[in-house]
C-alpha cells in the first residue's frame, strides 16, 4: 500500500468517526428536545384539583410535620427558599452574586457584593424570611389554576439555578438530592400522586415559613437579617421580626383562601 492509499484509508476512518459523532450528537439532541417538550407539555397541562377534604388533609399533615421531630428536614426546605430569595433579589437590584452556602445545621448564607447600604441591600435582606411563604403563595396560585405538575417542574428549575451558585459540598449535595427527588416524582409518579406532592410542598412552605421567624423572635441573633436591617433602617430588629411574621402568616392565610373553599365551609 503506497502513501496515497494510506491517506485515503485514514480519511475514510476520520470520516466514519465524524459521521458517527454527528449522528450520536443528533440523537442526543433529539432526545433532550423530546424530554424538554414533554416536560413543558406536562407543566402547562391543567390537572383537576383534589377534593377539598383531601387538600385540607394534606394541610393537616403538613402542619403536623412542621411541629414534629422531622422539622429539621422541613427547615432545610425553608432555608433553600430563604437563600434563593436573597440570591434572586440581589441580582435584580444589581448586586453581584458570589455564592450560596447551605449548612448541616439548616442555616444558610448568601453572599453578594455591592454597596453595603441603600435600597438594594435592604431589599436583599428583607426577602429572606418571607421567601418560603412567598414561594408557597406563588405555588398556591398555580395550584388554584390547576398546574400542580407545573409547581413541581418550577421547583426543579429553581433548584437547578441555585445549583449554579452553590459554593459548598453539603449544599451541592442537598440541592442535587432534593432536585432529583422532585424531578423523579414529576416524571414517574401517577398524576394523582404528583398533585398531592405539589400540594404538600405548597402547604409545607406556607405553614412552615412562620416558625423560623418565631424562633428568631425567641432567640435574637446578631448578624441575622433582622439585626442587619435594624442597623440599616429606622425600624429596629424587633420591628422587622414582627413584619416578617405578619407577611408569613398573611401568606399562609391567603394560600388557604386560594386552596380551600373556606367561604363555603364557614358560611361567609
Amino acid at each position: 500500500m503506497d502513501a496515497a492509499d494510506g491517506v485515503q484509508l485514514n480519511d475514510r476512518r476520520l470520516g466514519g468517526w465524524h459521521d458517527g459523532a454527528v449522528t450520536t450528537l443528533q440523537q442526543w439532541w433529539d432526545t433532550v428536545r423530546t424530554v424538554v417538550v414533554e416536560i413543558w407539555r406536562r407543566a402547562t397541562t391543567e390537572q383537576p384539583a383534589p377534593e377539598p377534604n383531601v387538600i385540607a388533609g394534606i394541610a393537616i399533615v403538613a402542619l403536623i410535620i412542621c411541629a414534629s421531630p422531622v422539622w429539621p428536614v422541613v427547615r432545610m426546605l425553608i432555608t433553600i427558599t430563604h437563600e434563593g430569595a436573597h440570591a434572586l433579589v440581589s441580582v435584580l437590584v444589581g448586586r453581584r452574586l458570589s455564592g450560596i452556602h447551605l449548612n448541616n445545621d439548616t442555616s444558610g448564607v448568601t453572599i453578594s457584593k455591592g454597596r453595603p447600604r441603600g435600597p438594594g441591600m435592604v431589599a436583599t435582606l428583607v426577602v429572606g424570611y418571607p421567601g418560603a411563604a412567598l414561594y408557597g403563595l406563588a405555588a398556591a396560585l398555580l395550584l388554584s389554576a390547576g398546574y400542580a405538575v407545573g409547581v413541581l417542574w418550577l421547583t426543579v428549575l429553581v433548584l437547578g439555578m441555585m445549583l449554579l451558585w452553590m459554593r459548598n459540598l453539603y449544599g451541592f449535595a442537598v440541592i442535587i438530592g432534593v432536585g432529583a427527588l422532585v424531578a423523579a416524582a414529576s416524571w414517574l409518579l401517577p398524576p394523582v400522586w404528583q398533585s398531592w406532592l405539589a400540594y404538600g410542598l405548597c402547604w409545607v412552605l406556607l405553614l412552615g415559613a412562620p416558625r423560623p421567624v418565631v424562633e428568631l423572635a425567641r432567640r435574637p441573633e446578631r448578624g441575622s437579617d433582622a439585626d442587619q436591617l435594624g442597623r440599616l433602617t429606622f425600624l429596629p430588629a424587633a420591628g422587622w421580626v414582627g413584619l416578617f411574621l405578619i407577611i408569613t402568616v398573611a401568606a399562609a392565610a391567603t394560600g388557604a383562601w386560594l386552596l380551600l373553599p373556606l367561604a363555603q365551609w364557614f358560611g361567609a
